[in-house]
């Protein structure tokens, strides 16, 4: 089994690890030119972008060739995972592919426009994230199937989160980021950013290929990288992944 991930503060490697099997770094695949993916069993685990998966998760599957008796998909979120598995399904039914198995994961919601991460990781115990990742992760393991359908108001909204995410999800948004007199230079933010969009002179400089993953800001030692509309300046990292992980994972340098 492989499964495939794409993470910014460790959510997505924690479940991809949990699950199992080869855990293969999307990011990685990216770089590495990777066009055929061949196994038994073969899983995404991705985040959720306002009701999709995130660009660079999403222009791989566009392109890669999974060859499997098993095709599984697990989406993390943290507030409203939207028509995600309709987008996913029609994206690869395109390609001649169908999903045997969806599973969506409220976790941590580290958007950080939108939330008070401070407040929001006070809330994750609540969230009863093991309980529902253990189902999940013994269902894949018994390869488990299953027919998602997305309600009528995912279908109907979806359209919408689309036009949302044209502007927040913009690849220029990285340009507005601001890094304070905190910033020692360490290239710790290059190291995570899955886009190879950040690059380190006498200062810390942003590209136009931004994921809009926020790795960079969560993951900075210094807390020195910062958004004009972030709801607060509390960071946070899956506390069951190391920083390490996260630059052996997205590291494009």
């Amino acid at each position: 089994m492989k499964t495939l991930f794409f993470t910014a503060t460790g959510n997505n490697l924690y479940v991809a690890k949990r699950i199992g099997g080869d855990v293969i770094s999307i990011p990685e695949l990216v770089k590495n030119g990777t066009e055929l993916i061949e196994d038994d069993a073969i899983g995404i685990v991705c985040p959720v972008y306002y009701g999709d998966v995130p660009r660079m998760v999403g222009e791989f599957l566009d392109k890669v060739e999974l060859k499997t008796k098993y095709l599984f998909f697990v989406a993390t979120y943290g507030f409203n995972s939207g028509a995600i598995f309709l987008n996913v399904t029609s994206r690869l039914k395109a390609r001649g592919l169908k999903v045997d198995y969806m599973a969506k994961l409220m976790m941590v919601d580290n958007y950080l426009p939108g939330y008070d991460m401070a407040e929001e990781i006070e809330k994750e115990d609540s969230k009863q994230i093991e309980e529902y990742l253990n189902n999940i992760v013994m269902e894949i393991k018994q390869k488990n199937k299953n027919s998602v359908k997305s309600s009528f108001s995912e279908r109907l909204l979806n359209p919408l989160e689309k036009m949302a995410s044209k502007k927040a999800m913009s690849p220029e948004m990285a340009k507005s980021y601001i890094v304070n007199d905190e910033c020692i230079k360490c290239g710790m933010c290059a190291k995570v950013c899955p886009a190879n969009n950040i690059s380190i002179a006498d200062r810390v400089m942003f590209g136009s290929k931004c994921e809009v993953c926020y790795a960079c800001v969560h993951n900075c030692p210094k807390n020195a990288i910062h958004l004009t509309n972030e709801k607060s300046a509390t960071r946070y990292r899956n506390r069951n992944i190391e920083l390490s992980e996260i630059v052996n994972a997205n590291n494009q340098i």
